[in-house]
């Protein structure tokens, strides 16, 4: 998968999940694996930097975390989701 969530961290750092090829969304995934009510955004892997020597020192404006907000769902909940959209199709 090319993309990645980040989002900022209660202490101010930036988090940066690289989702697996499991069968959820790259959406679903920031819902379940983003910390309850953090703000996120999905990115291209090229838009983040391969230079971590400095990776402490990121910075993001939390106005650019536009895609969703961590939610406290599980893989369970997320199933049943789905298994309501096939039968409601």
């Amino acid at each position: 998968m090319n993309k990645r969530i980040i989002y900022k961290n209660t202490d101010g750092s930036i988090g940066i999940i690289v989702p697996a090829n499991c069968g959820l969304t790259v959406e679903q995934i920031a819902k379940k694996d983003v910390p309850t009510g953090l703000k996120y955004k999905i990115v291209n892997v090229s838009d983040i930097s391969t230079d971590r020597t400095f990776r402490n020192a990121w910075t993001i404006d939390e106005a650019e975390l536009t895609d969703g907000v961590g939610e406290d769902i599980t893989i369970d909940d997320i199933n049943k989701e789905n298994e309501v959209s096939e039968w409601l199709q």
